[in-house]
């Protein structure tokens, strides 16, 4: 009896071993959720220079679609972190999702001019003025390119209630321009570029050359609980975040880090050669989260007023 009591004492306990978390054996497990554009490049970087894994961390890429769905899939623990664009981000806390942000991707930049809003070919669209009664595709409604876009036209004196949006992941930008089911998209490279050199359509303006310099254009969330749970894991991937953007701000390492895009974002090498990457900002701050909740306020997209310092882990 003692001799299958023990045998079943080490059978329970190594299926208990068997089950217990990745961070039990000094590694832990991250999937995280990203979108097709070059914000997301720290990451690729961190993944492919092994910034992540000299801190114990598996971070497996994973792509998403839609921008607007990340915050859905870390709830349903599909995701462990993700990428959602601050508006997103917020518009998930303001309707009751509990989650915090832990590093940040790109950052805006007055040089940038990677995305825009780009017309159908014979469209006629060539100033904010002309978008009013048009039917816009953007890639996630409520996301970055969409709530920028909104601004633009606010500032440019246009009530964005007067067009219509659609939304539209960005690999259908070129073929719902060809088949004239939108007068315009919303969108960005390489997916821009590849509309305007195949002739389906024209950058009408480069509108983000009006957005501030330094907010973030991609954050990085994760559940508050999964957070709170793993501080240390939320640090290392922060720390290889930082070290990926230093890495990055090396001119000799251009070719590494457009290699690392490339991986992830499947471009031909004609398209990242010339693809431009947004400036990393790893570290996201009280200042960058308000300037998004006043723009976002600015257009109703908020019931209620977030305390940006709880959003952040630190």
């Amino acid at each position: 009896m003692k001799r299958r009591t023990a045998l079943s004492a080490l059978g329970a306990a190594t299926l208990a071993a068997a089950a217990l978390p990745a961070r039990a054996q000094g590694t832990i497990k991250i999937v995280f959720g990203f979108t097709a554009v070059t914000d997301f490049a720290s990451v690729f970087v961190a993944k492919e220079e092994g910034y992540f894994g000299k801190r114990s961390l598996d971070v497996e890429p994973k792509f998403i679609p839609l921008n607007s769905t990340i915050p859905a899939a870390l709830q349903s623990d599909s995701l462990t972190i993700g990428g959602p664009t601050p508006s997103v981000f917020l518009q998930a806390v303001d309707g009751g999702l509990d989650l915090v942000l832990v590093a940040g991707g790109g950052l805006t930049a007055k040089s940038i001019t990677g995305f825009g809003l780009v017309a159908r070919a014979g469209s006629g669209i060539k100033n904010a003025q002309d978008c009013v009664g048009k039917k816009i595709g953007v890639p996630g409604l409520g996301a970055f390119l969409h709530v920028t876009f909104r601004a633009w036209l606010k500032d440019q004196g246009v009530d964005y209630r007067k067009v219509n949006f659609v939304e539209a992941a960005f690999p259908q930008h070129a073929d719902l321009l060809r088949g004239g089911s939108v007068d315009a998209v919303v969108s960005a490279d390489p997916f821009m570029s590849r509309i305007t050199e195949s002739g389906a359509g024209y950058v009408a303006s480069y509108y983000s050359t009006f957005l501030p310099e330094g907010n973030q254009t991609i954050v990085h969330a994760a559940r508050r609980d999964w957070a709170e749970k793993n501080p240390q894991a939320v640090r290392a991937f922060r720390e290889s975040l930082v070290e990926a953007a230093a890495f990055m701000g090396q001119a000799k390492n251009d070719a590494r880090v457009r290699a690392a895009i490339g991986k992830y974002i499947k471009l031909p090498p004609e398209v990242l050669a010339k693809v431009q990457i947004s400036p990393p900002g790893p570290v996201v701050t009280d200042k960058q989260l308000a300037y998004w909740v006043g723009l976002m306020k600015d257009q109703d997209m908020l019931k209620g007023s977030p305390d940006v310092a709880r959003l952040i882990a630190r």
